[in-house]
């Protein structure tokens, strides 16, 4: 009769084994941001990137011969944008953070370039470390009509290296679950808007500090989840941008994003979502004459 009690007080030890240290799931944190920060610039993947945004109204208004104004409203327009992706760090910057750099390969279906070519003019990009070209890179997105475009999302496990831990306030937030995995989360915020969310309005560059949580698998620290957000007032408006970045190991053996959801907040009401969408990361060799080699996957690990 006593062994359902013993049973369940096994089973409790057991999960109290599987915990780990608040600094232990830091430590474990900090090497995954590492491993990331070392491999992703040599990694290349296919990007998905598929937008709604609520558009104001139509200037177009077709003549009906009635009187009676009809009044617009906001339009839903949708959009899906598929592009070559890598990272790489920006010519003479001190810091040597990585973002992000993409060739758009087709727009809602049409081809704008061919693979070969995206290729090429991603990998001339990144090899000009030139911010100038990351910004024209951007600058396909407004012509391709898409709004309120997010990037650099992807690379905010960079924030908990641990360089960038010394700028964030870190609590634990108890517990949930991603899928079959108990997950620890824990609340971060940063101390300074010095390495925030950077925003052009027009000529005007302003960053922002971010917060959000962190979420980590309960038995070995592996982080899962990245979410952020920030909230500020424009023009009378309450403007909240917020993420959530979810993380895979990839088959060479370091985290890379699965995807990104980006949601554009104003008054409450829901302007713009982004959702990014990633294939699985192959790492690359390029040689003297910009080719890209693809280094093979690793064999499947067999276990006995």
């Amino acid at each position: 009769m006593l062994r359902p009690a013993f049973v369940v007080l096994l089973i409790g030890c057991a999960a109290a084994r599987a915990q780990i240290s608040t600094a232990q799931v830091l430590s474990r944190v900090s090497e995954e941001a590492a491993l990331f920060q070392e491999n992703l610039p040599k990694s290349l993947t296919q990007e998905t990137l598929s937008q709604k945004a609520w558009m104001p109204p139509s200037r177009f208004q077709p003549s009906s011969g009635s009187k009676v104004v009809t009044v617009q409203r906001p339009r839903l327009v949708s959009h899906e944008v598929v592009s070559e992706y890598s990272v790489g760090p920006l010519k003479n910057s001190d810091t040597h953070n990585l973002f992000e750099f993409r060739q758009v390969i087709s727009v809602d279906g049409k081809a704008v370039r061919t693979l070969e070519s995206a290729r090429r003019e991603l990998t001339l990009g990144i090899r000009s470390q030139d911010d100038a070209v990351r910004k024209r890179m951007l600058q396909d997105y407004a012509k391709y009509g898409l709004v309120d475009v997010a990037t650099d999302y992807g690379l905010i496990l960079l924030l908990f290296t641990k360089r960038g831990m010394e700028g964030l306030e870190i609590k634990p937030a108890g517990q949930d679950r991603i899928g079959a995995d108990v997950v620890l989360i824990f609340n971060w915020k940063q101390s300074s808007s010095d390495a925030g969310e950077l925003e052009f309005r027009g000529r005007q560059a302003v960053r922002r500090a971010l917060q959000g949580r962190l979420w980590v698998r309960a038995a070995d620290g592996l982080p899962l989840r990245v979410q952020a957000w920030a909230e500020y007032e424009e023009s009378k408006h309450r403007i909240r941008d917020e993420a959530s970045v979810d993380y895979i190991v990839s088959t060479h053996g370091f985290l890379t994003p699965a995807s990104v959801v980006h949601r554009h907040i104003v008054d409450r009401q829901l302007m713009t979502e982004n959702l990014y969408r990633y294939d699985p990361f192959k790492l690359f060799a390029a040689d003297s004459e910009l080719t890209f080699t693809t280094l093979p996957d690793p064999p499947p690990v067999v276990k006995k």
